[in-house]
């Protein structure tokens, strides 16, 4: 039962990781490399809310606004002039995550931190005792799942961003201003991005160079999924499954690179991976 509950968990924290990085990748056609590092600014929006004695709960909302607020100025001044040449967007974002890792060191040093938890402790399931707040994290992945569902389906905003996905030049024409909805869609990615990080602190430690790992295996989950959140979800449940397998039974070491080596495979078999979910 533990083994399932770490392969149902572990495919959550997946799909929260890379849920900001397909939001950009879907609607702006880029690849934020910067991903990696406005997960570790999350991070330490954690560390900095618990230096200053606050509710722990409040690094949530500030991760987020913070993401949000950096996104829109990397959108404004460093990706839009990048949109007609995505290699040099992707170049610059990777550059970006470099500097703003420089700048969390000198901010607070090269030192391993930790943050308080959540929700401490365990509950019994089925006769098993489980993490508390890896169940939690269930619980977030879902209500970000439905709530993309709702933002996508359910609000002007969602219909614009799928109007640029399908025909960008067609929205335009029809008179959506694509440039706003570009800027809004890296906004909510990046704050994404900075909300994970948050959710992340209480199973990791906090380093500056924490957001590099993540955002290899959330680049290639990425891939496989395509533009689809559900194929997003599938593939994090599949390659995040086999991950839990082969650190558990095999070595954490090779389960670290499974993820990267599976989509690989994948999308060699299969070039649009499961974007057909």
């Amino acid at each position: 039962m533990t083994l399932v509950l770490d392969i149902i968990t572990t495919a959550a924290i997946l799909f929260i990781i890379a849920t900001g990085l397909l939001t950009i990748f879907g609607v702006l056609k880029i690849i934020n490399f910067a991903h990696g590092a406005w997960l570790t600014v999350g991070a330490y929006c954690a560390v900095a809310v618990g230096d200053l004695g606050w509710n722990p709960w409040l690094a949530l909302p500030v991760a987020f606004v913070t993401g949000a607020a950096l996104g829109g100025l990397t959108e404004r001044f460093i990706v839009r002039p990048l949109y007609a040449r995505p290699l040099d967007a992707i170049l610059a974002t990777w550059g970006l995550g470099i500097i703003i890792g420089q700048l969390i060191t000198l901010g607070f040093g090269r030192d391993v931190q930790f943050t308080a938890a959540l929700l401490p402790g365990t509950a019994d399931i089925l006769g098993t005792s489980y993490s508390i707040y890896r169940l939690f994290a269930l619980a977030a992945a879902i209500a970000i799942g439905l709530g993309f569902s709702w933002l996508m389906e359910g609000t002007r905003l969602g219909l614009s961003a799928r109007a640029v996905i399908m025909n960008e030049a067609l929205a335009r024409a029809l008179g959506l201003d694509t440039r706003r909805i570009r800027w809004v869609t890296f906004m909510i990615g990046c704050g994404l991005a900075a909300l994970a990080g948050t959710l992340l602190t209480p199973l990791t430690s906090v380093d500056p160079n924490m957001g590099v790992a993540w955002l290899v295996g959330s680049f290639m989950l990425v891939m496989v999924a395509g533009q689809s959140f559900a194929a997003l979800a599938l593939a994090c449940l599949l390659l995040g499954g086999a991950q839990v397998i082969v650190s558990t039974y095999v070595s954490p070491i090779l389960g670290g690179i499974t993820v990267a080596v599976l989509a690989a495979i994948v999308l060699r078999i299969s070039p649009k991976g499961f974007s057909r979910v």
